[in-house]
């Protein structure tokens, strides 16, 4: 017999076919003489539903351990159902049970629990159905990314996980040490002597891959990364990881609009992606985690996103009949609810915001000819707020080295990223985008600690 997904079965599968699945027993219910099994094997939201007649040998036995949990493979033919909500079910000759699940101890029954709880079993909640959708749907957001850079010729790069830079700037890094924390060698002032280190110098675990990715625009032309980064920061909030996917394209040979035409397509291109393979867990999601879900989908497929600048958006917020919890004044970065009132009540779609001021930004973002004024780009989504944020790079090398010093950074710390400008400098773009941002904005997951299978958070390492 053929062994096939679930997925698959439930798609095309024909009464007469004979198969064998595999997958975890999501319910049992016995009658008198047969039994009704729902088994799952994380390939679809739906199950597909078996039934187990007493004249299977071992049949009492059988019954006993097919639990909520157990791994299960049932053989036999489908046959059409005379359920309701279900086209074919599974008429079982042979059952097998790999391994049982005690529902005296069991944490997941057929009931529902709060993600709270199940955050409290991350080994075993992504057998819920809440999870294994946006598990799929982050699969499939993956699978969107690489097929959008794939399509238009861009090389996959994989960026240092370690590295001696701070690319933000905001020193929120986890540093990386191999030297004995009982024995720390110092120098004769004291100071921590990192020459006896592994690395020879203070290392940490990467915040962003975009400056190694710069290196390789300057001889591939275009370039993503899509890897993990990291962040010391001790928030615990349920918007903040302390490791999570950065999505970062680079681009030679391109200006802030060309960044803004590729950062619209590319989140175009991933929403309308998801909806074609995962139409299922995004209706689920529309169903029972948020009702704008699709709506919200929707929008960012089919507006062309608003373009204004920083000041004409500081205007805007000083003329909203809204009262601002955080202040509104040119020079001061913009707050979330400021970024979601443009999107959400004053355009209604995604909005891009240019031209922010230099003190607010990265040293690498290109200075306007006003020198107030940098060429970065947020885009500001609805229900969420930025969910990318790019520039193009300040490719002169006397510029960029007075954006060094300025920010209180030696540029001998950073003289390979100097010598791109010194060699072959061209005009260049990128963007940022948080992976799990992205998930959680696409199926309205209140917490961004359950769009990734196992949150790194402060007190929370457990696997």
């Amino acid at each position: 017999m053929l062994n096939r997904r679930l997925a698959e079965v439930l798609r095309s599968g024909e009464p007469d076919d004979s198969l064998v699945i595999q997958g975890w027993v999501r319910t049992k219910r016995e009658l008198k003489g047969f039994a009704f099994i729902e088994v799952n094997d994380g390939s679809s939201l739906a199950n597909l539903q078996a039934v187990i007649n007493q004249d299977l040998p071992d049949y009492e036995e059988i019954i006993k351990k097919l639990n909520t949990g157990a791994a299960v493979e049932v053989s036999g033919v489908l046959v059409a159902s005379q359920g309701k909500g279900q086209r074919i079910e599974l008429q079982a000759q042979a059952v097998k049970v790999y391994g049982e699940a005690d529902p005296e101890t069991y944490p997941l029954q057929k009931k529902r629990h709060s993600f709270e709880f199940l955050r409290t079993i991350g080994h075993l909640r992504s057998r819920t159905n809440s999870f294994g959708a946006v598990f799929r749907v982050r699969n499939a957001c993956s699978a969107a990314i690489h097929e959008f850079f794939q399509q238009r010729g861009f090389l996959w790069v994989h960026t240092p996980i370690i590295t001696a830079n701070d690319c933000e700037g905001a020193g929120e890094l986890f540093s990386v040490t191999g030297l004995d924390l009982k024995n720390i060698p110092r120098t004769k002032s004291e100071a921590v002597d990192y020459t006896q280190d592994f690395f020879g110098k203070p290392t940490y675990l990467t915040v962003s891959g975009q400056l190694e990715a710069e290196v390789m625009a300057m001889a591939f032309s275009n370039v993503y990364t899509f890897a993990p980064t990291f962040r010391a920061e001790n928030s615990n909030t349920s918007r903040h990881l302390a490791e999570f996917w950065m999505v970062e394209p680079e681009m030679a040979f391109c200006d802030l609009e060309g960044n803004m035409d590729l950062a619209e397509a590319f989140l175009k291109h991933v929403f309308k992606y998801v909806l074609e393979k995962c139409p299922e867990d995004m209706e689920f999601f529309n169903q029972r985690i948020d009702k704008t879900v699709l709506e919200t989908a929707d929008n960012i497929i089919n507006n062309q996103f608003e373009r204004l600048t920083y000041t004409e958006a500081v205007k805007l917020l000083e003329k909203a009949d809204v009262k601002f919890e955080y202040p509104v004044n040119w020079g001061l970065d913009l707050q979330s609810e400021h970024e979601r009132y443009l999107a959400e009540q004053l355009f209604k779609k995604p909005v891009i915001v240019t031209d922010y001021p230099a003190q607010i930004k990265a040293f690498y973002m290109r200075v306007n000819d006003d020198e107030n004024t940098v060429r970065a780009m947020d885009i500001l989504a609805p229900k969420i707020g930025e969910i990318i944020g790019g520039s193009q790079r300040e490719e002169r090398l006397e510029v960029l080295e007075r954006r060094i010093l300025a920010q209180g950074m030696q540029p001998e710390d950073l003289w390979w990223y100097m010598d791109l400008r010194r060699y072959g400098t061209v005009p260049h773009a990128g963007f940022g985008l948080g992976f799990e941002r992205l998930v959680q904005f696409m199926t309205g997951m209140a917490n961004i600690r359950d769009v990734i299978p196992f949150p790194r958070t402060p007190q929370s390492a457990e696997f």
